[in-house]
């Protein structure tokens, strides 16, 4: 449901920099083993009651030229099908802003904003936005609809700070500094400053699954990973190695990284979670 829409550059001065934050619904120590396998350099810290926000480096959109909002789909995606929590993203650049959520298996839903803070999205993308957030249908959603209308007071940035405000019923609260906005060097300066972040290094695949092995193996990840070695875990390794596949090849074909990054998390969870089957003992 997310839109796509032409690209215009502002009018007035030169706008900062792209950027971009990950919000997911769980707690820094979940979300840290399934942020490993992006195999980019993130900053991660906790954003309100059961929220955490990951701040990249923003490699793919600074120095190989790759869209902002094509790679963050990408990670929001392959973020939200390794675990049971839904991810935001929030991104912008000098043409527009959007976000899109992303959760389990279900197509992702976004919307955009041009840099003048024209709607260029879908209306019923909000309302099935706040449905899958569990936002109050009337008092949440009256608010949302307010960003699908024309307002001549507000930009693009605004209305993804707007956006926010609403979020916060939802538990969302960013740490000061890192604000819709803001370009990508300053978000990692306003993170690297709080107390709790904690860095997200960029291991190599084999890395990221040997890690995921010893997790399991310590049951550290048994909140959020879904291997109980019934058929049911089974059969998602085995539909995350099908997805992961044609993923990772089609995102190498279009040479974005975002996509390429959800392909191999998806692989990497289906191996690993096949691996898990052989080791497990059995009765």
């Amino acid at each position: 449901m997310s839109s796509e829409a032409p690209r215009t550059g502002p009018t007035g001065p030169a706008a900062p920099g792209p950027g971009a934050l990950l919000l997911c619904r769980a707690a820094p120590g979940s979300v840290a083993p399934a942020a490993h396998l992006l195999r980019e350099r993130l900053l991660l810290s906790g954003a309100g009651e059961d929220w955490s926000v990951l701040v990249p480096e923003g490699r793919p959109w600074l120095h190989d030229g790759e869209p902002v909002d094509r790679v963050m789909t990408g990670w929001a995606t392959a973020l939200a099908v390794a675990a049971p929590w839904p991810v935001l993203a929030l991104w912008w650049d000098a043409d527009r802003a959007g976000f899109t959520l992303a959760s389990g298996f279900r197509r992702p839903v976004g919307y955009v904003w041009l840099a003048n803070g024209t709607p260029a999205g879908e209306d019923e993308a909000m309302r099935t936005f706040a449905t899958r957030l569990g936002l109050d249908p009337v008092l949440d959603l009256q608010a949302l609809e307010q960003l699908t209308r024309a307002d001549p007071e507000a930009d693009s940035r605004a209305r993804l700070r707007t956006l926010l405000a609403v979020l916060t019923r939802a538990g969302i609260a960013l740490p000061d500094g890192l604000a819709p906005g803001e370009p990508t060097d300053r978000l990692r300066e306003a993170a690297t400053a709080l107390a709790d972040t904690r860095a997200v290094d960029r291991p190599g695949l084999r890395e990221a699954v040997r890690t995921e092995l010893d997790a399991v193996g310590s049951s550290r990840l048994a909140p959020w990973m879904p291997w109980s070695g019934t058929p049911r875990s089974r059969a998602l390794a085995l539909a995350q190695l099908a997805a992961g596949l044609p993923l990772t090849a089609w995102g190498v074909r279009r040479r974005s990284g975002g996509w390429v990054a959800a392909g191999v998390l998806l692989l990497g969870h289906g191996m690993t979670g096949l691996a898990y089957e052989l080791m497990r003992p059995r009765d």
